[in-house]
């Protein structure tokens, strides 16, 4: 799972897996609460989003590495890597958000 643009996609796929899930599962316990589900489910996507960016490229300390090895040593392709993967990450996370808000019927 190395090559490049599979790596894209599967950090694409898992940011957008993690708004998703980890809104659903929290509107259920905003259920058990008597909390309203549907604000609870977008709250949670709107606060967890930097989590799941961190989450889908798999820390920030090897990416924080990779990005200063690039800067200091001058392999300017391992920053582009690394910056198309949290533009990826990005884009997964806005994704999930946006199908959580069309489910919701929310049309800011």
């Amino acid at each position: 799972m190395d090559v490049f643009p599979n790596k894209m996609v599967l950090i694409f796929f898992t940011a957008l897996g993690i708004i998703i899930g980890a809104a659903l599962i929290g509107s259920f316990a905003a259920i058990l609460c008597r909390e309203p589900p549907v604000g609870t489910m977008l709250k949670l996507a709107r606060e967890i989003k930097v989590w799941a960016i961190v989450a889908a490229i798999g820390g920030t300390f090897s990416t924080i590495e990779i990005l200063e090895s690039g800067l200091f040593q001058g392999e300017v392709r391992a920053v582009v890597k690394q910056l198309i993967y949290i533009i990826s990450a990005l884009a997964g996370t806005q994704t999930g958000y946006y199908i959580l808000m069309m489910l919701s019927g929310d049309n800011r």
